[in-house]
């Protein structure tokens, strides 16, 4: 899987201080970070940034291109600033994140993803806001895809589908959604890229039940063919499963998922966590804080 950093967030403590003081150094820190994890992105989310967006972007693009050679994704709901940093770009094409399916984000992006011919996450949030169920995914999926392909010629490859990631603990019928749409995926957009950002299905869960949260949902993410995820830099283990070495965590989530008699005498420690952990992502058990005390 291809992986996306997360982490220069304006909403970072550390990193929106240095966005706002324009402060090169604990960022460029940061991205070094990032690539040496061996992220295929950055993010660089600035936030609205409505006053200052675009010369915050027009600074913050080369600040970061200066210390790393990896792939930027623009990530602000400011179309200047999105322009702005598709213009400062010099090194590799770009992602814009992201473009939702509404017909005033659409006719102000696309143009600029195909004038730059950059990529774009195509974020499924359509005029009604959050799609209730798999159908309305594909509809606002295909409606996008077909305006993006047919009238900006943007070729497909370019587009990254983002299905939108739920709590665990808020709507878990979602995420059995999200993974339904992921079945039709190839059908409704060929030749397009699926991406996620994964950590919003722990968001609200104590911190310390963020990472596993995380990574079992990645496991499952994975094998229902997401193509990229927005990640944690800093979360080792995340990493190796998305390049598949732990084959047994993974083979353990997806008897879970497949329903199948599991022997918890014979598991690890860290095995029984990963599978109460996939019993819960998957609305086999409700979810609680204590999930794994049970």
């Amino acid at each position: 899987m291809k992986l996306i950093g997360e982490n220069l967030n304006i909403m970072s403590k550390k990193y929106g201080a240095a966005l706002k003081a324009h402060d090169p150094k604990p960022l460029q820190e940061l991205a070094v970070q990032e690539a040496e994890a061996g992220m295929d992105y950055i993010d660089l989310n600035i936030g609205p940034a409505g006053k200052t967006g675009e010369e915050l972007m027009s600074w913050l693009v080369p600040a970061i291109e200066g210390v790393v050679d990896i792939p930027l994704a623009l990530d602000t709901s400011n179309v200047k600033a999105i322009a702005a940093g598709l213009k400062a770009v010099k090194k590799n094409r770009p992602l814009i994140n992201s473009i939702m399916v509404r017909p005033e984000r659409m006719d102000a992006l696309l143009p600029l993803a195909a004038e730059h011919d950059a990529e774009f996450v195509g974020l499924l949030w359509g005029p009604e806001g959050m799609p209730r169920d798999e159908n309305e995914r594909g509809a606002l999926c295909a409606e996008l895809v077909f305006k993006a392909t047919s009238e900006f010629g943007i070729n497909p490859e370019r587009i990254y589908v983002d299905p939108i990631q739920t709590p665990v603990n808020v709507q878990q019928i979602q995420i059995m959604s999200v993974l339904e749409f992921m079945k039709m995926f190839a059908d409704i957009a060929p030749g397009c890229r699926s991406t996620i950002g994964l950590s919003n299905v722990s968001n609200g869960p104590p911190d310390h039940l963020r990472p596993i949260l995380n990574q079992v949902m990645l496991i499952i993410l994975k094998r229902h063919g997401m193509y990229s995820a927005i990640v944690d830099t800093f979360d080792t283990k995340l990493h190796e499963i998305a390049r598949g070495k732990h084959p047994n965590l993974e083979a353990i989530v997806h008897k879970v998922e497949d329903g199948q008699q599991i022997d918890t005498a014979k598991l690890s420690e860290e095995e029984l966590k990963f599978m109460k952990t996939a019993k819960v992502i998957l609305g086999q058990n409700l979810y609680s804080d204590s999930w794994l005390e049970i």
